[in-house]
């Protein structure tokens, strides 16, 4: 996965509304008015909140009749969850001795 993708990811998600959709929906399929129902916001709202996460890929949509459906997009997701496992955090074993930083730049 690209670093735009996980960024753009990254930043779809820097919402807890979308955080907390993307959740709904890893219990499966929903039409778009069981999530309007969990929460306190209008139909134009929850569309600009799903076109976010559908422009990053995030989530399927499917139009029937005069309801949507949306579900995640198992492959992008499985491809993030992947990308961001790869990032580690690890502590240095050694002690600045000098202060000074490796490049020369005080």
């Amino acid at each position: 996965m690209k670093e735009s993708e996980i960024a753009a990811i990254c930043k779809a998600l820097g919402d807890e509304k979308r955080v907390q959709i993307i959740k709904m929906l890893t219990g499966g399929e929903l039409c778009a008015c069981k999530i309007l129902d969990a929460f306190n916001i209008t139909q134009p709202t929850l569309s600009h909140h799903m076109k976010i996460l559908a422009d990053c890929n995030l989530v399927n949509s499917q139009k029937e009749g005069k309801w949507t459906y949306y579900s995640i997009n198992c492959v992008t997701f499985s491809d993030f969850k992947n990308a961001v496992s790869e990032f580690t955090c690890k502590t240095s074993t050694t002690k600045k001795s000098s202060g000074k930083c490796c490049c020369g730049d005080n």
